[in-house]
């Protein structure tokens, strides 16, 4: 079982909801906090009032960054995380290589990654920040672009994403048209708006809303769901973790853009190709016990709903 700032190499068995600490606590044995706040947006100082007294009591040491600073070289055993969704995705990139376990608050208007609030952090900071907080590990996805003029060696240029990668049509919004392989066999052409490579974790995200599957997050999979295909036989797919899915740009516009996590972009050119495939390293989030995801998914993305009743 990977230690808490080691994460598993390839191949190796992973629980997918453990508890572990193996990693390099302080001589008092306490652990090594890394908080991660916006100081002046709104909403942070109230969650802070609650949380930083909880994090202090079982803390050895706190080391406080703003999401857009550097995260310093030193080992931390867990990484508290104040804000939103967004906030989460990009620290989780940031952390997922160092095997940091993320305890997301949130303080945005969904939280759907941020499992506790600032009460529910503070009434379980002593199981989170002690020697065996619930673990879940999340795949994620590596992408590269490639020019049909540039060689890249197998490791190289690689960006990594715990949502989606999505390639939207952009200006002047006409029809694009890209082609699929999944592992190097060929697949159908699309033409429409651009399309969505998921992780199970991002399949709760933009895939939903343009009518793609929910995946558990524990699965490993790969979700490709079209964006206003034109076509009626073009459904999305669920396609095993260890497949790689390549996407060429055959037709697109001047603003065709690739967008990685709703925060990372780069315009793609006709000839240009996304190789898709699971990243290497996997999202530690320390998970709030109280939490149980479909019961998350009817709550608070009102899955499933129906009418209101007069009788009930």
């Amino acid at each position: 079982m990977p230690g808490r700032d080691h994460p598993a190499r390839a191949g190796e068995p992973r629980d997918r909801v453990h508890a572990s600490h193996q990693g390099h606590r302080l001589v008092s044995g306490r652990p090594h906090v890394l908080l991660v706040a916006d100081r002046t947006r709104s909403g942070i100082p109230e969650t802070l009032s609650i949380v930083e007294p909880a994090i202090e009591r079982h803390a050895g040491e706190v080391t406080r960054i703003d999401p857009h600073e550097p995260v310093p070289e030193t080992s931390f055993d867990v990484a508290v995380v104040l804000g939103g969704d967004g906030t989460i995705l990009g620290q989780a990139r940031r952390l997922a290589t160092r095997g940091t376990p993320i305890a997301g608050v949130n303080v945005g208007r969904l939280g759907f990654l941020a499992e506790f609030d600032a009460d529910a952090f503070a009434d379980a900071a002593e199981l989170v920040l002690g020697d065996a907080p619930p673990i879940v590990e999340r795949m994620t996805l590596e992408i590269r672009v490639e020019s049909p003029d540039e060689a890249l060696d197998d490791d190289e240029g690689w960006t990594l994403a715990l949502n989606d990668c999505v390639v939207t049509a952009g200006a002047p919004f006409r029809m694009i048209e890209l082609g699929l392989d999944f592992n190097g066999h060929g697949g159908p052409h699309l033409s429409g708006d651009g399309l969505i490579v998921s992780t199970p974790t991002g399949s709760t995200a933009y895939n939903v809303s343009a009518g793609g599957p929910i995946v558990h997050p524990t699965c490993d999979a790969l979700v490709v769901t079209p964006l206003a295909v034109h076509s009626l036989a073009f459904r999305p797919v669920v396609a095993g973790a260890d497949e790689t899915i390549t996407v060429t740009a055959v037709r697109v516009n001047e603003g065709t853009t690739l967008v990685i996590d709703g925060q990372l972009t780069r315009h793609l050119r006709v000839g240009e190709r996304v190789r898709l495939r699971r990243g290497a390293p996997r999202v530690r989030l320390i998970h709030d016990p109280r939490a149980e995801f479909w019961s998350t998914v009817v709550r608070k993305m009102r899955w499933a709903t129906g009418p209101t009743y007069r009788d009930r």
